[in-house]
């Protein structure tokens, strides 16, 4: 079914798009148990609201925008409270393992990221939405998504060739 489709049945919904929402979820939390619950709570809330989600001109981006402001919501309820552990140096030991240290790496860079600014990169590179897309997602401006975009990179750089340095 097409994003723009009418689905007929929440149960539609979740067979066309539940896997790329679960994928979605993990990306923005980097942990496989807190991206099935985000994405349940997600979907949990599409169901109780399923008339406007299906009537939406699209009820894909309806519930992308509903697991977006709950992830949101949820970072800023963690961040009262929860303190991340410093990085920890990964060990060059070969390719296959350097290519994953180096996604390793990347996803912490990410995650010292504001969330808005972590979920507009994961929006544009992950998920591949344009900035009007991610715009109306988070409910800001194209404008916005791009300003926050270029300071996230910017950070990701200056992150990056300290790294570098460091080795």
């Amino acid at each position: 079914m097409a994003d723009h489709g009418t689905f007929d049945t929440f149960e539609d919904f979740v067979a066309a798009h539940g896997e790329s929402l679960l994928r979605l979820a993990f990306v923005l939390t980097g942990d496989a148990h807190r991206a099935e619950d985000l994405a349940q709570t997600a979907l949990a809330d599409a169901f109780r609201h399923w008339r406007k989600v299906r009537a939406a001109r699209s009820p894909l981006a309806y519930v992308r925008r509903m697991l977006l402001n709950t992830h949101l919501s949820w970072w800023r309820r963690r961040s009262a409270y929860e303190r991340p552990a410093e990085a920890v140096d990964v060990v060059d030991r070969g390719d296959h393992e350097e290519a994953v240290a180096t996604r390793d790496q990347l996803r912490r860079l990410l995650g010292r990221l504001a969330p808005r600014a972590r979920t507009v990169l994961v929006l544009r590179y992950y998920a591949d939405l344009d900035d009007a897309a991610i715009a109306e997602a988070m409910g800001v401006t194209a404008s916005a998504v791009r300003a926050t975009a270029s300071r996230a990179l910017a950070t990701l750089r200056a992150s990056t060739a300290e790294l570098e340095e460091s080795r």
